[in-house]
């Protein structure tokens, strides 16, 4: 059987078709949004502690360098197989090559329930591909649209993706956990790290509910946009799985950047790109990333990857 927490987005998703009333009031939501940034910073900075070295630097380089090139690749197939707009080109190839927090959560807790090894420094994978793709899809409109960057809205830029809520919750909770690790803070840290797969159930309720909206009617009209959100997933946990190989991961490890390559955002990348790029139309990008990628990997994708690890490694 699936994941526990898996069957709470597939409980959102399906009241959210039949058109239930069930609501997570928004304070609720929001409240859990920030306890699941903070428990995930907590929780990779407690593993970091005692094992961070300098050889983690290459490694942690070639993630954030991944983060980078995943738009650059993605961006011509958007404009010339899916044919959407120069600006929702850029757009979707931002969301795809940022991250998702949701998914990393769930993978998390596949890991755990899996008993796998992980390294310490996962969290650190989550941090760092979260922003370089949002700043290379702005990039990419700016150069394709004839204009440039002016240097007050990339200082802008910068500023709101470093500042934004969540870079702030997770960069804060792997600092006071790496400060404090499992024993010094364990009267605070275990209350978060404790309550970590009931606060990603109810956070996963809400998820699926937002996804049956966006489906609800299905868009027939934007079906390029479906079949790549699709099939996206899959093509870049390989990615990570062949960046994993190649930098001689653990297996749990593996699992975890696979997840995260396939993931796409739909919390810091819609934020930064709406007031970015104007022209965007965020409803598609909500619709692939947060519609069909992240119900694929939550129900199904992060046990594939994981299948496929297991078969690249035996």
């Amino acid at each position: 059987m699936p994941d526990i927490v898996v069957m709470f987005f597939l409980l959102g998703l399906i009241a959210g078709l039949v058109r239930s009333d069930l609501k997570v009031p928004k304070a609720a939501y929001d409240t859990m949004s920030l306890l699941l940034m903070l428990t995930i910073g907590l929780k990779g900075g407690m593993a970091l502690h005692g094992n961070l070295h300098w050889q983690l630097v290459p490694e942690l380089l070639v993630v954030a360098a991944i983060g980078a090139i995943i738009p650059l690749v993605l961006f011509p197939l958007l404009t010339k197989v899916v044919r959407l707009s120069l600006a929702d080109s850029a757009s979707i190839a931002a969301h795809y090559g940022s991250v998702s927090a949701g998914t990393f959560a769930v993978a998390l807790a596949y890991i755990e329930a899996n008993q796998l090894e992980t390294s310490a420094q996962v969290t650190l994978y989550l941090v760092l591909l979260e922003l370089p793709a949002i700043v290379v899809g702005l990039l990419l409109y700016r150069r394709y649209s004839q204009g440039q960057a002016e240097g007050s809205a990339m200082t802008n830029l910068w500023h709101e993706s470093f500042t934004n809520r969540g870079v702030i919750l997770l960069l804060g909770g792997v600092v006071i956990g790496f400060m404090y690790g499992y024993q010094s803070g364990s009267e605070v840290t275990e209350l978060f790290t404790g309550a970590f797969k009931a606060v990603l159930a109810i956070f996963l309720l809400e998820m699926g509910l937002v996804a049956a909206e966006t489906l609800r009617p299905l868009p027939i009209k934007h079906w390029r946009l479906l079949v790549f959100a699709l099939l996206a997933p899959s093509v870049l946990a390989l990615v990570g799985i062949a960046a994993g190989v190649v930098l001689g991961l653990s297996e749990g490890t593996m699992v975890i950047l696979a997840s995260l390559l396939a993931s796409a955002s739909y919390i810091a990348a819609p934020a930064a790109i709406k007031s970015s790029i104007k022209e965007a139309d965020i409803g598609l990008a909500m619709l692939a990333s947060l519609g069909i990628t992240f119900p694929f990997n939550v129900i199904l994708g992060i046990s594939f990857y994981h299948q496929i690890i297991n078969w690249v490694m035996h």
